[in-house]
């Protein structure tokens, strides 16, 4: 019974009601309900849409359980961690970082990124091993996820979202936030806008930049492959040599005359080699797959992936080498790669046939298998992958809060230890992530550093220990 009708019995007058004589004995009539018209829902807005980039097309296919493509980056704060507040602040900065409110599709040609309307991802405590896969093909499912634990906040992203520059954009805003709503005073005096660093760009950088009629030049001869007893229950081991970047940057440039980027690639190739001298040879050779940033290259503020790979390559001729002999090899041989020219040349020749008029109108299904043919070929081109997220800037507010930053890499075809380098004002994290039991290769790195001088405190998730 509606209001107005109530208010008629009890003596009230409404628009729809009869007036009654009371002295009358007569029976009103009964009311009839006036049904109110429906409100009308506001149209539905269509999703926003948006190609993957050039080098993400490759993650979905080869994505599973086993090679994840799934990286985490982690932000350690000099505080424990307020749940609630981490949950409003992923709930505040997701939409406003473009593509993290999107998830993957597969149209019929290639895969595709779409907006999605659902609020934005539960935040939860760490409880397993890092770099675990996200089954991005479910239902309005995120391409990344939040986890927690003690002071430590991970951004853990699927890498056909964004690059390591990519995530560092999104968790470095997150951070901002989370603390403007641990520390009032924080937001007070900064309000609750985007950082004016924070890049809201979203272009296809491989496509504006790409040289038409590229050759390949990737290496495809198979390189020396770890072996081992693995970690059980798919176990993921994580060493963290923490160190200062001034005391490693007086070491490398000063006792050896190279950057800190080389002098720890070197550190690793140095240790497997000793480790492993029997197994390592010319046609086997130490081959580690460095990931080079373009943005400082070709001027792009993209949040998607635009990094190309080159290699640092030892395949002994002789009996025995040095610290200092592998050192040059290695300088030498990213010096020759890492220049403007080469870099533009190993990406056009993966865009050049992605724009080819045939492939774009292959069938998806077709194009995979051709994509995980070739993966598969490349694959153990490579001993193992080391990347440097390089140096993390904070605005001058936040660094207080912050303590350091790191990330880790997942697994991928014949590379189950890969090593990630990241800094953070004097601190700089050397991370090795294995699914070996066996440690000797992280061991002999941070002997070596520590006999060069390199004072390191070394972290471990302890998996390694029975």
């Amino acid at each position: 019974m509606s209001k107005k009708q109530k208010g008629t019995e009890t003596g009230g007058i409404s628009e729809n009601s009869e007036v009654v004589d009371p002295t009358e004995k007569k029976v009103p009539k009964k009311q009839k309900k006036v049904k109110e018209p429906a409100q009308k829902k506001p149209p539905r807005r269509p999703p926003h849409w948006e190609r993957l980039d050039n080098t993400a097309n490759i993650f979905p296919v080869i994505a599973g359980e086993e090679m994840t493509n799934t990286y985490r980056i982690s932000v350690v704060l000099n505080e424990e961690v307020q749940p609630e507040l981490l949950q409003e602040a992923v709930n505040i900065v997701t939409p406003k970082i473009p593509g993290f409110s999107y998830g993957l599709r597969n149209g019929f040609f290639w895969y595709y990124l779409e907006e999605i309307e659902d609020e934005p991802p539960k935040i939860a405590e760490e409880s397993t091993y890092p770099c675990r896969l996200i089954h991005w093909n479910t239902k309005n499912q995120y391409m990344f996820r939040v986890t927690y634990f003690g002071n430590k906040i991970n951004l853990e992203a699927f890498h056909a979202l964004a690059d390591g520059m990519g995530g560092i954009n999104f968790i470095r805003e997150l951070t901002y936030q989370y603390l403007r709503l641990s520390h009032p005073d924080l937001r007070k005096k900064l309000g609750d806008g985007l950082s004016s660093e924070t890049s809201l760009d979203r272009e296809d950088s491989f496509v504006k930049n790409f040289e038409k009629r590229s050759k390949s030049n990737y290496k495809l001869n198979r390189a020396f492959m770890f072996r081992g007893e693995k970690l059980p229950m798919k176990g993921f081991g994580v060493v963290h040599g923490i160190m200062s970047v001034s005391e490693l940057k007086r070491i490398s440039r000063e006792k050896y005359g190279i950057s800190i980027n080389e002098y720890l690639i070197t550190a690793f190739i140095y240790s497997t080699y000793k480790s492993h001298k029997n197994a390592v040879s010319k046609r086997h050779p130490i081959r580690v797959a460095v990931p080079v940033n373009l943005r400082p290259f070709f001027e792009s503020d993209t949040t998607k992936n635009f990094f190309v790979m080159v290699s640092a390559e030892f395949a002994p001729e002789k009996e025995d080498y040095s610290f200092d002999e592998i050192k040059s090899i290695v300088h030498k041989s990213l010096k020759e790669q890492i220049t403007k020219e080469n870099l533009e040349k190993t990406f056009s020749f993966a865009v050049s046939n992605s724009n080819n008029i045939i492939a774009k109108f292959v069938p998806l299904p077709l194009k995979n298998g051709g994509m995980m043919f070739f993966y598969n070929l490349a694959a153990k081109a490579n001993t193992t992958t080391i990347t440097n997220i390089g140096n993390i800037k904070l605005e001058e507010d936040y660094k207080p809060y912050v303590k350091m930053f790191y990330c880790i890499l997942p697994f991928s075809v014949g590379q189950y230890m890969k090593g990630t380098i990241t800094s953070y004002e004097d601190t700089l994290v050397f991370t090795i992530g294995s699914a070996y039991r066996n440690t000797a290769v992280q061991e002999g790195i941070f002997r070596q550093l520590s006999k060069d001088g390199v004072t390191v405190k070394i972290e471990t998730n302890g998996v390694y220990y029975e």
